[in-house]
């Protein structure tokens, strides 16, 4: 089973992080969510607290999101997914329509993208768990390759103490550099088709959505609409979150 964390009451909605994130980048928002909604938090596969397993590609992470669905006895949800998680949750509407009453999908669209994560890869790479004695020397030898401290703060909570002294990753680091082609790649087969309400959100300051995306999305999705939250990036949910959480929740109340 997934990992997961589940707040309030109300209809389901069900929120999926990014790469190299987990269900706890979203904590904020679901607190918020949660007073209308029952709000569920999912680590995908190798990431988190879930399970790790040598393979990773989006129709099996979709499958893992329907089968916990169907564990938890979701009939149907809202479904968020941020960056790869919004890859899960379009392939989740494209393979198991009747599971999604609405699609939101934050700074993704559904084209395959250029390699863009070397020099994350390359932080990581930079440090072994298990030598570190702090996370502040951990930051330390990641800073030549990410110089950024929001990334490094969001990286190295992957970190976890381990029992047997050290740290070590919580996610499956192997799996997802060897699966990373798959990880940006598409999503959606001959036939994939989702024709439920779908937003789609990106950053103003973001490349990830670009406008000639939308002939892409609204092949998959016919009903989507796009949006932009000015003054944001890539990670729309942490730097303009109550701007987000507005779009999110005047898109949810319609009928």
């Amino acid at each position: 089973m997934l990992n997961h964390k589940t707040f309030g009451e109300g209809p389901h909605l069900v929120i999926l992080h990014g790469l190299f994130g987990m269900l706890d980048n979203w904590r904020g928002l679901a607190r918020k969510w949660a007073e209308r909604y029952t709000v569920t938090l999912v680590d995908l596969r190798n990431h988190g607290r879930s399970f790790h397993t040598p393979e990773m590609d989006y129709d099996l992470m979709a499958a893992d999101v329907a089968g916990f669905l169907e564990e938890q006895d979701i009939d149907q949800c809202y479904l968020i997914g941020h960056s790869m998680g919004g890859k899960v949750a379009m392939q989740t509407a494209l393979t198991y329509h009747d599971l999604v009453l609405k699609l939101i999908v934050v700074d993704m669209a559904p084209r395959r993208y250029r390699p863009g994560h070397g020099d994350v890869f390359a932080a990581l790479a930079a440090l072994d768990p298990a030598a570190i004695t702090d996370r502040k020397e951990a930051a330390a030898l990641m800073s030549a390759h990410m110089p950024d401290p929001g990334v490094q703060l969001f990286l190295l909570k992957n970190l976890a103490r381990d029992p047997a002294g050290g740290y070590r990753w919580r996610m499956n680091l192997p799996a997802i550099t060897a699966n990373y082609a798959k990880l940006i790649g598409p999503v959606g087969h001959v036939g994939d088709r989702y024709d439920g309400p779908a937003l789609f959100l990106r950053g103003g300051r973001s490349g990830y959505v670009r406008d000639e995306d939308m002939d892409a999305i609204t092949y998959l999705f016919p009903a989507a609409r796009l949006a932009t939250v000015a003054g944001a990036g890539h990670w729309v949910h942490a730097e303009r979150p109550e701007a987000l959480l507005e779009l999110i929740n005047g898109f949810l109340g319609e009928a």
